[in-house]
């Protein structure tokens, strides 16, 4: 999308026109940003590593997560 080095403010701002929330795996996202000033819910995965293999032992939680979103919440999503 060409948002490579864009800082979390100003990527999540970007994200908010084209998405109906923004999933990381930034755990220190909810302590940069306000959650009642986020432009869209914010979604962190909690998983053990990065690793394809644990990042889907999230997958069920996050699909729960999706199903009731918000903006201004910043829900974290663990296996």
């Amino acid at each position: 999308m060409g948002w490579g080095g864009t800082k979390n403010g100003a990527l999540l701002k970007l994200a908010a026109v084209r998405f109906d929330a923004f999933i990381t795996v930034d755990q220190n996202l909810p302590y940069q940003q306000n959650a009642m000033h986020l432009p869209l819910p914010v979604i962190v995965l909690a998983a053990k590593s990065n690793a394809l293999a644990d990042l889907l032992r999230v997958v069920s939680g996050l699909k729960n997560a999706l199903a009731g979103l918000q903006a201004g919440l910043c829900l974290a999503v663990s296996g």
